[in-house]
């Protein structure tokens, strides 16, 4: 409102209208019909009460300005409540991680371990088995080697002794086999 009349008053004084000719409060000077203008202009505006409604809709408008401040920093404050959740989370997970695959390792390690042991006791059946089976053959080639050895004595005995034995000594030697193997069956 002081505004106003400082800009009335600085018309109201300005050196233009000391150039206007004649008296200044004359209504033929049309600097003084201006400022006559201006004043009823200003004085409606007052009267309307415009300064007052200018000043709600500014103060209107700063308290929208305002509560959207105060929105804004709201929103700010759960962002920052959001993320730092997003942030707890993101941890819980990575430490989750880190355990599944720390524990992934040890079962890794565990089953490698096992293997490796299972392996050394298949090897150890292997080679036992192998054995077995060595000493198995080596029994059974001792074994054929004496049959035929056997076989090869008795055939040769039994050469010898077809050209060397009459009946009666064959005779003798049936009986005392019998008389052998009843002694050593009964």
């Amino acid at each position: 409102m002081r505004t106003i009349i400082a800009l009335a008053l600085t018309f109201g004084a300005a050196s233009p209208a000391l150039a206007a000719s004649g008296p200044f409060f004359s209504m033929a000077n049309t600097n003084f019909v201006v400022w006559l203008a201006f004043l009823l202009f200003v004085g409606i505006l007052l009267l309307v009460k415009v300064p007052g409604m200018l000043g709600g809709q500014l103060d209107n408008r700063a308290a929208g300005i305002q509560s959207e401040l105060d929105e804004a920093r709201a929103l700010r404050e759960e962002a920052q409540t959001v993320l730092a959740s997003y942030e707890r989370k993101h941890k819980e997970v990575q430490e989750q991680a880190d355990r599944i695959v720390a524990a992934a390792r040890e079962d890794a390690s565990a089953a490698a371990d096992q293997a490796k042991a299972d392996l050394e006791t298949s090897i150890a059946r292997r080679l036992a088995a192998a054995e077995d089976q060595i000493t198995s053959a080596k029994d059974a080639a001792v074994k054929d080697v004496r049959d035929q050895a056997i076989t090869i004595a008795i055939a040769a005995a039994d050469q010898v002794i077809a050209k060397q034995m009459t009946a009666t000594e064959a005779n003798k030697l049936i009986d005392a086999a019998i008389t052998d193997v009843d002694a050593k069956l009964h």
